[in-house]
């Protein structure tokens, strides 16, 4: 039997999160604390929300909550999971996990992505609940204004777009009118997974060819191409990740097909066990 865990990324994060964990890891909170030069725990556990919420806070907490409920997992169970994958942000998560890197080195690495995806500009992005990918992009086609981007397969009938601040108030009526049930506002400052983040990709691909990678124990998913990384080239698609889109769907499918199949979300939130079942579905519906 396959057993993969699955980490959230970004948007899953709330006040609160991790409470569990940090008691029990004091020595990680601690350097944790040292890297960033604040207090993980506090931001966490009080917020105040709107830190929480800033992509420059966000992406470190979420790594360093992530990290110790995989921890606090296997220390529970007794399972190491034989395959990996996580969310944007939860691809850090999951690297750690399998090895990749240790935690302070990840939470390094997150840090500064942090730091260039908040410094990259203003954008916006937005969810689509209720139209596939395909109908999406076409009717993209007829009303996006330019620069607007698929950004996350995250369900066979939930797309998330990158773009201009505004894009949700631009494209809700045409893509509603179009057939979607809803079209959500995401709490982000950035059009990320999209070219507009190119910038904050060339200068985020040199930092991390500064750093020399571990060999993978566990296969981890990357978002790029939703099969297993290849050792030589993780810096490279750590890179693409920002630029392009997240293949959720596939990921989780790919895990799916393992044998046995059993998929377990780790971390902050419920999210990607909502996406799950979405996909779980649609498959049930296909085989009818």
């Amino acid at each position: 039997m396959t057993t993969t865990y699955v980490f959230p990324g970004q948007g899953s994060h709330r006040v609160g999160m991790g409470e569990a964990a940090f008691g029990r890891y004091p020595h990680l909170v601690r350097q944790a604390d040292s890297v960033l030069g604040y207090s993980v725990a506090d931001l966490c556990l009080s917020g105040p929300a709107e830190r929480l919420g800033d992509t420059r806070y966000t992406q470190p907490a979420l790594y360093v909550a992530g990290s110790l409920a995989y921890l606090e997992r296997v220390r529970e169970t007794g399972i190491v999971p034989s395959l990996l994958a996580g969310h944007s942000l939860g691809e850090y998560v999951a690297l750690f996990a399998a090895g990749a890197f240790d935690f302070l080195t990840g939470l390094e690495l997150v840090a500064e992505r942090a730091r260039l995806m908040a410094e990259a500009g203003d954008g916006g992005m937005c969810a689509v609940i209720g139209l596939d990918a395909g109908r999406v992009t076409e009717l993209l086609a007829d009303v996006a204004p330019e620069g607007v981007t698929v950004a996350n397969l995250n369900a066979p009938r939930q797309v998330v777009l990158s773009g201009p601040r505004g894009l949700h108030d631009t494209l809700r009526g045409p893509l509603v009118d179009g057939g979607a049930r809803s079209v959500v506002s995401l709490p982000v400052s950035g059009a990320f997974h999209s070219p507009h983040m190119r910038p904050a990709a060339e200068r985020f691909g040199a930092f991390l060819r500064s750093y020399r990678f571990n060999d993978l124990k566990i296969p981890v998913l990357s978002n790029v191409t939703a099969r297993p990384h290849e050792d030589a080239s993780l810096g490279e698609l750590l890179t693409r990740q920002l630029v392009e889109p997240v293949r959720w769907t596939e990921c989780v499918g790919y895990a799916l097909d393992q044998p046995g199949g059993d998929v377990v979300e780790v971390g902050p939130g419920r999210v990607l066990t909502g996406l799950l079942r979405q996909l779980r579905e649609s498959r049930a519906e296909a085989a009818a």
